[in-house]
């Protein structure tokens, strides 16, 4: 078919590539360039892979030689190219996706979908979000949905007013419309920092409008309205982790006569979460510090609702507009109460002293919006009040004042639920609030609402019902817009997750596209500077173009921040030039990639659409170190590697990295010559008792004799010293009896030797030649200090004038 792109190639066409090249190296970071190294020493071992051509799985191991003795691996040390996936073994047989704490001996990373070159990075083109048959929730409320680094598309949701204990939190793929993996879901909430449990394990209720705030510094930290059973506060999701990651309490549970029972949930301004209880007083959290404010729980801006000991939820939501936080309120028999916050002044807004009532008696609300002029400013705040008839909108500007509220809300059934809108600019560019409804004769519907025309959107039936979802029984709650395919994810009170297109209204949402996070220096991690030469391209792969409406379909190129660098158009073979792009001026780079789709086809009996992103470079590289042993007896370390990919198997160089043995394992090595006090052989031989001293007694050789000799040659230090030879000129015979031997530490041995003299006195002075054992080739041998031995005649005086090893001074000889 016209532009697709298989990525199945058959065993035969793989045998038609050459194996891959896997090039090992090693640094030294504790001793950058040194070579051999020293122990302790951490090394950076780098495998640079050059693969073949063949596109598909590319698999690269390394068994950690020696490990966890002669080097152990350094823990958080892995490095791979964006795209392959680490994994760990402590045992080198299972790999497992969690690093260990300790005790890993063999690494793994694997790029599921490697591409020709390396130089490149693949995502899945999102497929349009189907209705969704698992267990989303039939309280689930609003859905987020949350785009991962590493390509991962995920919807999170919350049950809503769900007791403590009960499992809660639902992710569900959308890149395979099924449950994500780390289930079964529901699974419970936390307060204690770790994993999500399972079961009935959770000790967090859920409030009964749930927004939702993210971590600036961390988009996939997702904050949360909770209720525990002593306070109200902000919990804290971990969703790329699948974990718990904190609770911090805002002010505490219960109170008379008006009682903190709940809260509603967050929105955040200038750093800071703002949330209102069940009193309707004012709460606050600082982000980046995760402590409250100083000095709230603030006075309250509205009338209290289930404040009553031992109520319930609070019935209401907030919103923001000119930097202030508006909050609805349903007390007790109405009307609804909508006021304002100030944080600059952490009181109520100015016009704002008296809440505005909003709705008749007897009315509640759900929701709170932001009203909008048609250029697109913040003009101030609606509430939408539930009553026997259509749904009432009551609006007022920033200072206080009522403004027109938006239409279309009179054409909605009797007694129909409205909760808080998703406002977005929509792809015509217009800037568009997106209404969900249900109750009363209404199943479930969208209303939509167009700021910029002020008008009820064009095209869009207000509301529009979603016949093809769950027979159109959806009951909406809420609406989560993927910026990259332009799509509303919804879900309602049916617990069903769908997708809801922002110009038509139509369900499923037939668009397509993926966000790609590329990095090229992230592809290497040897630290050099120049393995990034030009950005490429991008290219649509395994689609068939004729389904694709091109023309319709847009791409932006942002930087990490979300500055446009450019914005090419696809070309007719499906690609996007991005060589004008400096890689000097934009090191990292966002593809966004929007498509109109013409058919779903593609998407269909396993086929994975993608779009890859490459760019000019150097093989791309794994990394990870390891220090090495402190014992003596490692005297260097060895490395290799392997992998596999679609044209076979392949093995890397073989490393060895020598090792210096610091002073702490050198051999200590001493040498003591004496002569025997006796002319006897017996007595002067090995195991003779001597006497043995640094000269002989005047006369005892007489004018001419035989002189006997013993060299002692002790090793002190920590390890063996090998090579050990004999160092004696005047006597060439100890050399030849002492030949060549190795001392293990704290050994020693006696090499005995004599010599016919036929002048007296004679000093014969000694050494020895050793180096360490084990020590790198080409070590130069290192000599000890010499020791000697005096025969005398009989005009000898006694002493030794040229012994250093007996620590004496000097003695002059007279002849």
């Amino acid at each position: 078919m016209l532009g697709m792109v298989n990525a199945s190639v058959s065993a035969d066409a793989h045998s038609a590539y050459a194996a891959s090249v896997l090039t090992k190296s090693a640094q030294n970071t504790t001793h950058p360039g040194a070579s051999p190294a020293s122990h302790g020493d951490v090394i950076n071992w780098v495998l640079s892979y050059a693969d073949s051509g063949a596109r598909g799985v590319a698999s690269i191991t390394d068994q950690i030689a020696g490990a966890p003795g002669s080097q152990s691996y350094v823990p958080g040390s892995l490095r791979t190219p964006q795209g392959w996936v680490p994994n760990w073994s402590t045992d080198g047989t299972t790999f497992g996706a969690t690093e260990p704490a300790t005790g890993t001996v063999a690494v793994r990373a694997t790029n599921p979908d490697a591409h020709p070159g390396g130089t490149n990075l693949a995502r899945l083109l999102l497929p349009p979000v189907q209705t969704q048959p698992t267990p989303t929730g039939g309280d689930g409320f609003t859905a987020y949905v949350y785009r991962g680094p590493d390509g991962e598309v995920e919807a999170w949701n919350t049950y809503h007013h769900l007791y403590h204990a009960a499992p809660k939190v639902v992710c569900t793929n959308l890149l395979t419309n099924s449950p994500c993996a780390g289930g079964p879901w529901p699974r419970p909430l936390n307060t204690a920092v770790g994993p999500l449990g399972a079961g009935f394990t959770g000790d967090i209720q859920s409030t009964l409008a749930p927004q939702y705030v993210t971590d600036p510094a961390y988009p996939g930290k997702l904050f949360y309205a909770a209720v525990t059973t002593t306070s109200v506060g902000v919990g804290c999701l971990d969703m790329p982790n699948r974990a718990n990651c904190g609770y911090v309490p805002l002010t505490a549970f219960g109170g008379s006569p008006s009682a903190v029972n709940g809260m509603a949930g967050f929105v955040a301004v200038d750093g800071k979460m703002y949330g209102v209880d069940t009193t309707g007083k004012v709460l606050c959290l600082t982000i980046a510090s995760l402590t409250p404010c100083a000095g709230q729980p603030y006075t309250a801006v509205v009338p209290g609702n289930n404040d009553n000991p031992g109520g319930a939820n609070y019935l209401g939501s907030l919103t923001l507009a000119g930097g202030k936080v508006f909050a609805s309120s349903s007390p007790s028999g109405g009307p609804v109460r909508l006021g304002c916050f100030d944080p600059a002044t952490t009181a109520a807004c100015t016009g704002w002293a008296t809440p505005k009532t909003v709705g008749p008696a007897g009315s509640y609300s759900y929701a709170a919006f932001t009203s909008y002029g048609t250029d697109g400013s913040e003009r101030g705040a609606c509430a939408p009040v539930v009553t026997g008839g259509p749904p009432v909108v009551g609006c007022f500007a920033i200072d206080g004042t009522p403004i027109a509220a938006p239409g279309g809300f009179g054409s909605v059934a009797n007694g129909a639920l409205t909760f808080n809108p998703e406002t977005v600019t929509a792809p015509n560019g217009h800037l568009q609030s997106y209404f969900p409804f249900w109750g009363g004769s209404l199943a479930g519907g969208t209303g939509c609402w167009d700021w910029t025309a002020s008008a009820v959107c064009a095209g869009f039936p207000f509301p529009k019902t979603h016949p093809n979802v769950n027979g159109g029984a959806t009951r909406d709650y809420g609406y989560d817009y993927d910026e990259t395919t332009e799509c509303l994810v919804a879900l309602g009170d049916a617990g069903v997750l769908f997708s809801v297109d922002p110009a038509t209204g139509g369900s499923p949402c037939v668009r397509s596209g993926a966000s790609v996070n590329l990095t090229p220096g992230a592809f290497y991690c040897d630290g050099g500077t120049s393995h990034v030469q030009a950005y490429r391209d991008a290219k649509l792969e395994n689609i068939t173009l004729t389904n694709v409406d091109l023309g319709n379909s847009t791409a932006t190129v942002t930087d990490p921040g979300g500055t446009v660098i450019a914005t090419p158009a696809f070309a007719p073979d499906g690609s996007l030039d991005l060589s004008g792009i400096s890689v000097a001026a934009n090191p990292a780079i966002v593809v966004n990639a929007r498509l109109v789709l013409l058919s779903t086809a593609d998407f269909t009996g396993g086929n994975q659409p993608n779009i890859v992103v490459s760019y000019q470079g150097d093989a791309p590289q794994l990394c990870f170190k390891t220090k090495l042993s402190s014992a003596c007896s490692v005297t260097s370390v060895t490395n290799t590697a392997s992998g596999t990919d679609p044209a076979g198997a392949f093995t890397s160089n073989t490393v060895t990295v020598p090792i210096a043995p610091g002073t702490e394992c050198q051999p200590v090595v001493t040498v003591n010559k004496e002569i025997c006090q006796d002319t006897r052989a017996s007595r002067c031989g090995p195991g003779g008792p001597g006497p043995w001293a640094k000269t002989t007694p005047v006369g005892l050789l007489g004018l001419l004799g035989t002189a006997y000799w013993r060299i002692t040659v002790t090793n002190s230090g920590g390890v063996a010293a090998a090579g050990v030879t004999i160092n004696d000129q005047v006597v060439p015979g100890c050399v030849s009896a002492g030949g060549t031997f190795t001392l293990a530490p704290g050994a020693s041995k006696q090499v005995f030797c004599s010599t016919f003299l036929v002048l007296l006195p004679l000093t014969n002075t000694a050494s020895a030649t050793f180096t360490a054992a084990g020590a790198p080739p080409n070590t130069p041998p290192t000599t000890t200090a010499p020791s000697s031995a005096t025969a005398c005649s009989l005009l000898c005086i006694l002493g030794n004038p040229n012994d250093q090893s007996a620590g004496r001074a000097p003695v002059r000889t007279a002849l």
